[in-house]
């Protein structure tokens, strides 16, 4: 248990960290997610042996699979779909899909918010529509975002969800 709560505050650190760089460069370097990377491995080898550690592997190549083409149309950063990934090797296994979900239900509530305040929900959805509608006439993908202040705009840094929804596991909420 002591192990177990060691492993849950230097998750926490990290990705505090990884939530300034997020949302004041909006990026995520690479050495947060490989510490990330390394201490998650670490625990996942004392704590539940070889086996796991392979799992955990197959479970975070599954999410880079899985996010990887919203990494190609521009709609999620490289370093948000990393940490996802690295996030895995902190929770038990059945609890996986229940953090996926519960991260992106609090983006997607971050983004409503966000939209109601700045009065743009309509041309929000308006745009993604026209996006869905443009790929599906086309039938060939294209970025979703065509700049990075666009991104900027319109974007949520997914950092803040992440660390929000490790914080409901451990608080008991799922």
């Amino acid at each position: 248990m002591v192990g177990e709560v060691f492993f849950v505050l230097l998750l926490c650190i990290f990705l505090c960290i990884a939530c300034y760089y997020d949302y004041c460069f909006c990026r995520i370097p690479n050495w947060v997610t490989a510490m990330m990377l390394a201490v998650g491995l670490g625990r996942v080898f004392l704590m539940e042996g070889m086996l796991s550690g392979i799992q955990y592997l197959f479970w975070g190549s599954m999410v880079v699979l899985f996010l990887y083409p919203l990494f190609r149309i521009n709609a999620i950063g490289g370093g948000d779909v990393k940490l996802y990934a690295v996030c895995l090797l902190f929770f038990p296994q059945e609890k996986i899909l229940s953090f996926l979900f519960s991260s992106l239900l609090i983006a997607a509530l971050f983004s409503l918010i966000r939209f109601v305040r700045r009065s743009d929900l309509r041309e929000r959805f308006a745009y993604l529509f026209s996006y869905v509608k443009e790929v599906a006439d086309s039938g060939e993908w294209k970025l979703y975002f065509n700049d990075l202040q666009e991104k900027r705009d319109a974007g949520i840094c997914m950092a803040g969800p992440i660390l929000l929804s490790v914080l409901c596991y451990w608080g008991g909420f799922y």
